[in-house]
């Protein structure tokens, strides 16, 4: 237990053939320095001189720093070394030296101190990695924090700082392990140096880039320069803005303009682990808090992506470490290695941090716990990339400590693998070796995984070269193979592409990866049945875009979102259209987090607070949540496209996002109407949805059927504010705020179109009612078709126990007794005035169809009024289902009406999808009848009894109108007359 003494916690280490020899070393310097019999007193225990010497044996630095002082030995080897090195490190903090000679030897012995008691605890096994990385990184804060306070004494006896011992203005950044608490057993200190030049403590006259600068030389130099007690770091300042035109202390109104405007992606993946170590620690957070929008982009960041895995693969060429292997492999840059870990982690937070910011953390085993946690990894690769890391991290530290040498690279002969296979724990170096060898092509087969190779130019069908004035044959002959018919059209156009004719190709970046995908985009454009369709529309997008590299770069890492942009493309120009004007919204398509089950209503609700959060102003506010609301909309569509749900479960998805968005804006427009027009004594009011909304059946394209509910004490007069209201005013003013503030265009469009018109009187009615009004006309003077809305109606925002009221009304209104004959004759007349007034253009037509969508609704809403009951947020086809189960229909009538609302359903919304026109099969796209046909059999198996076989459009269109006859019939049976 770690309260127990380090000679007590011991793991035997395998002999060493070097043990007896570091043994004889060990006891003569004990002999010469007069300490024999305390080191006597340890090595009397047979297992800690067994330890003692195997891991001094094979490790000449660790024997050196016992061998100058054995008592020192004795007392790490007879107390536990977490209090050990806490004491250290207090004891660092609590420095105080005369000069610079006293701060560098204190400064190295207590290296020494560390290093000796740290190597001995890892090599038994008595701490884990994470405690050793820990002390590492909380000695070298308190090393730079303590040369510092010298550095600063000294300067204050020159007379240049009056500040006293706190830096104020001055703080250190710590970057890499470091950064993150990883630090390792021999590792230089990543550090930027910045400084606020209007800070106070510096003498009057005294400038502050030179004095800065000379704090840092001064810092540096008391923890790398080596004298005989060796030295504390060694400290690499190159990661500063523009190291070789800066100096070694940077003004930070000086780096926030370098990395806001020359702010390179491999900084900002450097910036991930970067921490305040040393000097005014607030300043420094405030500093990363200012950048965080550098390193931590607002959209997924796929352009980022190409940068990062460049650099790794110009290290692999420039090391020849292309392969996995053990003798002489670099495991830390090498394949397989430390840094592959890292970048799979850095390179998932630079894309999902700006968004997440739980994946915003410094420590890798950390985030890759996240990383699995939030869906990104499964937990397989999780564990075998932590058990991986951890692993080839302890190997890194033996193999420093050894020779204190700043090593990454396992020994080319086997007489030195065994030595570090003996401090690693193995008696068998065969065994390391495979060991290393697995856990190397594990970690490069998953790092292969996320980063596929850059494809050539040239697809499975022949090749593709685009180079050049004229047209290439075999390029020509190629695009024929794919299904282009107009090749030569194809070849021009993708020329045009590469002379930045268009402003989504105007830089390099943009067209180096357009070339990338070019062979994936055709042949997935090929694969969409009309290529040369697709392709045109894909021009026509990039016509539109602003700029092209960070979607290139996206469909390069995403490949299957290469199948579903040509989906998009070729059958749904309306989601074309959106993505077009806003193209950060495909984003989301990558963040395994939006299409789970997960999450639901409140996830949205809380995915636009939290922009709403950080709104400025009640426009901005409207502006986040059209913006969200777009984004939101275009993800379901995509996400029904795809496959990753089913139509059904986009409905709801539509209608949770509707409502969500509508409940914010009825709680930020009714605050900002308070402030104008102050509150009414117990005023309260309520949003009543009914329709697609009311049923949670809506589509990307439906309107939003409201009614605004209120109530107030029964002697309010006016409102309370600069600009009191009657309470009729109030309620109809605000109501018209809601109204706007949902349908008015902004620059970023309009949320949702309202309609009031299922109000009491409709049109000629008040926008909005009192709820005593409310129920007494429902009650009393309503028409059969108002109650039939009632039906499908649900509060959705407001005020909680007005909520609950209109709830309970609508209870009362849909229970009303009615007479079923009376009734089924209204519902019958109504559906057949609609046909006759508005008559279907086809049988695609699904809601005006005979036996459409309206024949199921008018069923469902018929059985709900005639003594079913309602239940609140029900969809029709689970109505229908219900009515069987409760005995109200007969079983073969319910399936075919919720089949039929299935499959039709299914076709609305792939067709409300993918255009704002009505969807007519005559002059339908192929692709789009492909995509209708593929979804609409998925909603019902019955159309597509085999998976394996995509339903044809002749055969859905042959069971849709089947069923719609079978619709029609269920319904007439169900009224108990003929319809129309």
């Amino acid at each position: 237990m770690p309260s127990e003494p380090l000679g007590r916690r011991i793991a035997a280490l395998p002999p060493s053939p070097y043990a007896p020899a570091a043994l004889h070393t060990l006891r003569e310097a004990a002999a010469r320095k007069s300490c024999a019999e305390a080191l006597e007193n340890i090595l009397d225990d047979a297992d800690v001189a067994a330890f003692l010497g195997s891991a001094l044996g094979d490790c000449p630095f660790l024997l050196d720093l016992a061998g100058k002082d054995p008592e020192r030995l004795a007392a790490i080897v007879d107390i536990d070394p977490e209090t050990r090195l806490e004491r250290q490190i207090s004891e660092l903090a609590q420095g105080n030296w005369d000069t610079r000679a006293d701060a560098m030897q204190a400064l190295r012995r207590a290296k020494q101190n560390v290093a000796l008691t740290l190597g001995l605890a890892d090599l038994a096994r008595a701490i884990p990695l994470r405690v050793a990385t820990d002390a590492l990184t909380a000695f070298a804060d308190g090393a730079i924090n303590a040369a510092l306070r010298f550095a600063l004494a000294d300067a204050e006896h020159s007379g240049k700082w009056v500040g006293g011992a706190e830096a104020r203005g001055l703080f250190i950044l710590a970057l890499g392990k470091h950064g993150a608490h990883e630090l390792n057993y021999s590792s230089d200190v990543d550090l930027i140096a910045m400084f606020e030049p209007e800070a106070p403590g510096l003498a009057p006259g005294v400038e502050p880039s030179t004095f800065w600068v000379r704090i840092v030389r001064t810092l540096v130099t008391l923890l790398q320069e080596r004298t005989a007690d060796g030295y504390v770091f060694r400290v690499d300042l190159r990661l500063r803005p523009d190291p070789a035109a800066t100096a070694v202390a940077i003004s930070a109104p000086a780096a926030l303009i370098y990395y806001e405007s020359m702010g390179q992606n491999w900084e900002r993946a450097a910036l991930i682990k970067a921490r305040a170590a040393a000097g005014d620690i607030a300043t420094g957070e405030a500093f990363l808090a200012e950048i965080a929008p550098f390193i931590w982009r607002k959209y997924l960041d796929f352009a980022a992506i190409a940068d990062i895995h460049s650099i790794k693969r110009q290290v692999h060429a420039h090391r020849g470490h292309a392969s996995v292997r053990v003798l002489g492999h670099d495991i830390k840059r090498g394949r397989g290695g430390i840094r592959e870990i890292e970048f799979f982690v850095q390179t998932q937070q630079l894309i999902a941090g700006g968004r997440d910011r739980g994946l915003r953390g410094r420590e890798t085993c950390a985030m890759l716990e996240k990383l699995a946690e939030k869906g990104w990894i499964d937990a397989a690769v999780k564990k075998e990339l932590e058990d991986a890391y951890v692993f080839l991290r302890t190997i890194e530290h033996r193999l420093q400590m050894v020779r204190d040498e700043q090593t990454h690279t396992m020994p080319q002969d086997r007489t030195e693998l065994a030595r570090i296979a003996r401090l690693t724990g193995y008696a068998d170096s065969e065994m390391f070796e495979a060991d290393i060898r697995r856990t190397l092509e594990t970690v490069a087969r998953r790092y292969s995984e996320l980063f596929e190779e850059a494809p050539d130019l040239s697809a499975g069908a022949g090749s593709l070269v685009f180079t050049g004035g004229e047209d290439d044959p075999d390029t020509l002959d190629t695009l024929r193979r794919l299904g282009f018919e107009e090749p030569q059209n194809v070849t021009h156009t993708i020329r045009g592409w590469h002379f930045g004719r268009f402003a989504a190709m105007r830089s390099s970046a943009a067209r180096e990866s357009l070339t990338e995908i070019t062979p994936a985009l055709l042949d997935a454009f090929a694969r969409s049945g009309n290529p040369d369709a697709v392709f045109r529309a894909f021009d026509a997008l990039l016509k539109a875009l602003p700029a092209g590299a960070q979607l290139f770069a996206l469909l390069t890492n995403n490949r299957e979102l290469l199948d579903l942009l040509a989906t998009i493309l070729g059958a749904a120009p309306r989601l074309a259209e959106t993505f077009a004007r806003r193209p950060h919204v495909v984003d989301a398509l990558i963040d395994p987090a939006s299409f789970g089950a997960a999450g639901g209503k409140e996830s949205v609700e809380n995915q636009l607070a939290g922009s709403l959060a950080e709104a400025k102003t009640f426009e901005d506010g409207l502006d986040r949540t059209r913006l969200f609301a777009a984004e939101q909309r275009f993800l379901v569509s995509a996400g029904l496209l795809r496959g990753a749900f089913g139509p059904t479960d986009a409905g709801k998805r539509f209608s949770d996002v509707a409502e969500a968005v509508t409940a914010a804006l009825f709680e930020r427009t009714l605050a900002e109407f308070e402030r104008q027009h102050g509150r009414l004594p117990g005023g309260k009011a309520a949003i009543l949805a009914f329709g697609r909304l009311g049923s949670r059946e809506m589509t990307v394209a439906s309107d939003l059927d409201l009614i605004v509910i209120y109530d107030h004490e029964a002697d309010a007069a006016s409102s309370d504010g600069k600009r009191p209201l009657s309470p009729s005013q109030y309620y109809t003013r605000l109501t018209q705020r809601l109204v706007a503030a949902l349908s008015a265009p902004t620059a970023e469009g309009v949320a949702y179109q309202v309609d009031l018109r299922l109000r009491p009187s409709g049109r000629a009615g008040p926008l909005a009612t009192h709820i005593e009004a409310f129920e007494h006309y429902q009650l009393n003077d309503a028409w059969t078709w108002e109650h039939m809305a009632m039906s499908r109606g649900r509060p959705i925002a407001g005020d909680a126990e007005l909520v609950g009221e209109v709830s309970a009304a609508l209870d009362r209104i849909v229970s009303r007794p009615h007479e079923r004959s009376a009734l089924a004759s209204d519902i019958a007349e109504m559906r057949g005035r609609i046909e006759r007034d508005k008559p279907a253009a086809n049988a695609f037509d699904v809601k005006l169809a005979r036996g459409g969508l309206i024949d199921c609704e008018f069923a469902a809403q018929f059985l709900v009024l005639s003594g079913m009951g309602r239940i609140a947020g029900e969809s029709t086809r689970e109505t229908l289902r219900r009515a069987v189960d409760a005995g109200f229909m007969e079983k073969r009538e319910g399936d075919r009406l919720a089949e039929a609302t299935a499959l039709q359903g299914a076709i609305l919304q792939i067709a409300r999808i993918a255009d704002d026109k009505p969807f007519d099969p005559a002059h339908a796209p192929e692709a789009l009848k492909r995509l209708v046909a593929s979804v609409a059999g998925s909603a019902l198996p019955a159309v597509a009894p085999d998976p394996d076989r995509p339903v044809s459009f002749e055969a859905l269109s042959e069971n849709l109108a089947a069923l719609q006859g079978e619709a029609r019939s269920a319904l007439e049976s169900v009224l108990g007359r003929p319809v129309g």
